[in-house]
């Protein structure tokens, strides 16, 4: 029996040209859950609060978000799961910035940023747009994280040794994978066709681009006079 696990990153199943095969066992990958098939994914929802909580734990007052493209589920996700995270906190919700994934637009986006003094915390929706925002507040000298505390998202190989070393949000994209093959020869074997989500869990990985904002850390140096240091 032929089979199919299909992976749709952006906003298309709805579109007149998008067709899933008949009579075949699918798992979709990387989509919305209002779909009649097993839908596996990363839980993008749960990765972004994670950001977003470590810098607002942080002492930061509020956090910028450097978004993916609008037709992205995984970017919509992401940027809905920061801004309600904020809301819950009772934090201010700032504008949001948009790339394409890309480095470049990470850099482009991030000299907006940079010329913002008010901005002291960033999660950037990828990696790779982290990586041109690391460059933009280079160029501007603010410091990360002594003036800017950056997030990214996946973990990418490379993140490691961004400089800073990048604290990011990771993704198990083997086990995505597992779970679904897994749903696949469940399907195949039973015939029938479990629809319920599955969300892979992920992990916030602290690295060094990351920090209390700069007021804050003077406060603890040097608390006012009659007061306990925090």
């Amino acid at each position: 029996m032929k089979s199919d696990i299909i992976l749709i990153e952006a906003h298309r199943l709805d579109e007149a040209d998008v067709r899933m095969p008949e009579g075949m066992p699918v798992v979709v990958i990387d989509s919305n859950a209002d779909l009649d098939y097993p839908v596996v994914d990363t839980d993008q929802a749960q990765g972004a609060r994670l950001a977003t909580e470590h810098l607002l734990d942080l002492g930061h007052r509020t956090v910028w978000h450097l978004g993916g493209p609008e037709d992205s589920y995984a970017a919509s996700r992401r940027l809905r799961s920061w801004r309600q995270t904020l809301t819950d906190r009772g934090c201010p919700v700032p504008p949001v910035l948009t790339g394409d994934w890309s480095a470049g637009s990470g850099y482009e986006a991030g000299r907006v940023l940079a010329a913002d003094p008010e901005v002291t915390a960033v999660f950037a929706a990828n990696d790779q747009m982290a990586l041109g925002l690391l460059r933009a507040l280079h160029e501007r000298g603010r410091s990360v994280p002594g003036n800017v505390s950056v997030v990214g998202f996946d973990d990418m190989e490379e993140a490691a040794q961004f400089w800073p070393p990048l604290t990011t949000i990771r993704q198990f994209f083997p086990e995505v994978a597992r779970r679904s093959v897994d749903a696949l020869i469940e399907g195949i074997r039973t015939g029938e066709h479990h629809h319920q989500p599955v969300a892979v869990g992920t992990e916030l990985v602290v690295r060094a681009s990351t920090a209390p904002p700069a007021d804050l850390e003077q406060l603890v140096r040097d608390p006012p006079a009659g007061n306990h240091a925090l």
